[in-house]
């Protein structure tokens, strides 16, 4: 019998890329992304529910939405 994983939606920074520009913070309604010391975007794992809204707005396109285990 095969059992099925939970998953859940969940924004990843790509941190090498990211340019710290606070765009997705700005638009997180959980305030779920900071920008750590000036230099990249993260993600609050416990706060994110996988919106989208930090993706779409990213002009660097750095931020992705996968599925992760819940």
């Amino acid at each position: 019998m095969e059992t099925k994983r939970k998953t859940r939606r969940q924004a990843r920074v790509d941190q090498s890329l990211c340019v710290a520009c606070g765009c997705c913070v700005k638009v997180c309604p959980l305030a779920a992304i900071q920008v750590f010391r000036g230099l990249w975007a993260q993600v609050d794992r416990a706060r994110c529910v996988g919106c989208g809204k930090c993706a779409r707005e990213c002009p660097a396109s750095v931020i992705a939405i996968q599925e992760v285990e819940a």
